[in-house]
């Protein structure tokens, strides 16, 4: 007899007991996993008898406030632009963090104090440090700095190394190496849309659980904004428990 099968949202809504919408955002943010893997089609489809794993998506953690801005530890599978919301309408956004990336995010309360920041980015006066895992051995320091573009692509945007694109830079340094996998820190100028992530693919060492950009696959992108410093403020998050699973 032939197994009956459905949508992967259909399914995962029944078996979650939620709708079939909650279902397919799960999905859409990443959340949803089977056989290990991250579920990336809402669509596709699945015997009913599928069982999903669902992963845990945790709140933003409120780090630092004062009258002018508003600091948090943002957790995977959240945009940076509903975190913002969360906090009321008064709140707005002063930088961007990937949905698949955590760490420190940046809420600003006053208008004039944005406008303030806006220029330091412009100027490269903000400290911005990262960690990442990636593909490879990485034994020496390096600086990359090729030009990157960013492209338009349905609903999202693509980012590819191009000589007609804009000046970036990346500072790598190796902190660990585990097997063929080697952590680092990443220190960038500039902030273009998935700086690191495209500059660390195009030296040969892709961030693991980069499905965009040729990482290999991992419950997560192991990517994460650690210490952000400007004007008198100064941030630090440790990287999450799972930055330690191949020191184990």
């Amino acid at each position: 007899m032939k197994e009956l099968k459905d949508k992967a949202y259909k399914v995962l809504a029944n078996q979650e007991k939620i709708s079939n919408s909650e279902a397919k955002k799960l999905i859409d943010r990443g959340a949803v996993y089977l056989q290990g893997k991250r579920v990336n089609i809402a669509r596709a489809e699945v015997p009913v008898s599928t069982k999903f794993k669902v992963k845990r998506i945790e709140r933003p953690k409120k780090i630092f406030e004062d009258d002018k801005i508003l600091v948090v530890n943002k957790p995977v599978f959240l945009d940076s632009e509903e975190i913002a919301k969360s906090f009321g309408k008064d709140v707005f956004l002063l930088h961007r963090l990937d949905r698949d990336t955590s760490g420190v995010l940046l809420l600003g309360k006053d208008k004039d104090f944005q406008k303030i920041v806006i220029n330091e980015f412009k100027n490269q006066r903000v400290y911005k440090e990262y960690v990442a895992w990636v593909n490879g051995k990485i034994a020496e320091p390096m600086t990359l700095d090729k030009r990157l573009k960013k492209l338009q692509r349905g609903g999202g945007a693509k980012t590819v190394i191009a000589k007609d694109g804009v000046e970036a830079t990346t500072h790598i340094e190796p902190l660990a190496i585990s097997g063929s996998k080697t952590k680092v820190k990443a220190v960038i100028e500039s902030g273009r849309t998935h700086q690191i992530r495209v500059h660390l693919t195009g030296a040969g060492f892709p961030i693991i659980g980069d499905k965009i950009y040729g990482g290999a696959e991992f419950e997560r992108l192991l990517l994460h904004s650690k210490k952000m410093k400007f004007l008198d403020y100064s941030f630090e998050v440790p990287e999450p428990d799972i930055f330690d699973r191949f020191l184990k």
